[in-house]
């Protein structure tokens, strides 16, 4: 249980809930292959069952941080920053987006969308989510769709996503790890027949980097 204090400043986004940070290799989508610190915040209620970081779910099990101390140590490394989650918007998103650019740094989400949109954004990742459909802002500031695709079922899902998400963002279809090996070769031959979708992938996974 927080202190009344930390819960003021969690509540102002001026503190978050720090589950991890660490300098790596962008893995998935449009930056895939690019260097990237991540900044991973807890905190998630949106509750897909495929989820690779339920251990994110639970905020309390994170210890709240300041803003300050995040991007201090976010541009020591690098100058694209990755925040994720756990669902990030969740939570105030406009003081460390402003700390972030005040440095210099290059500010991208990846998000479901489910929460309104806070935070100045270089690049917004939308990974709709069935369980909790996206805010209609989130559609239109997306410069990047990222459907994941667990079951055949998700392919119609998809389409229906790229049909409320601005004409601009560019559009991929990544398949769910534990699902891999089925649904890759459902998903190259899906973007063969409908090219204005690109394939993604876990490439970190494979090349077993965090």
């Amino acid at each position: 249980m927080l202190n009344k204090e930390t819960q003021i400043l969690v509540n102002k986004g001026e503190m978050l809930p720090l589950m991890e940070e660490f300098y790596t290799i962008q893995g998935e989508g449009y930056h895939t292959g690019t260097a990237a610190y991540f900044i991973r915040v807890g905190g998630c209620d949106v509750g897909c069952h495929w989820c690779d970081v339920k251990e994110s779910w639970n905020a309390d099990l994170h210890p709240p941080t300041s803003v300050e101390t995040i991007v201090t140590n976010a541009k020591k490394y690098a100058k694209t920053i990755v925040i994720t989650g756990g669902e990030p918007l969740t939570w105030d998103m406009n003081p460390i987006t402003k700390q972030l650019k005040n440095a210099g740094l290059h500010v991208h989400i990846e998000t479901s969308g489910a929460y309104d949109v806070t935070g100045t954004w270089d690049w917004f990742c939308l990974s709709p989510k069935k369980n909790k459909l996206p805010v209609e802002s989130a559609y239109a500031i997306a410069n990047e769709l990222k459907v994941i695709i667990h079951n055949k079922h998700d392919f119609i899902f998809a389409e229906e996503q790229a049909e409320k998400t601005n004409k601009n963002a560019i559009l991929f279809l990544q398949p769910e790890w534990s699902k891999k090996e089925e649904m890759t070769p459902l998903i190259v031959d899906y973007v063969m027949n409908n090219p204005k979708w690109r394939v993604s992938l876990q490439t970190h996974k494979y090349l077993n980097i965090p």
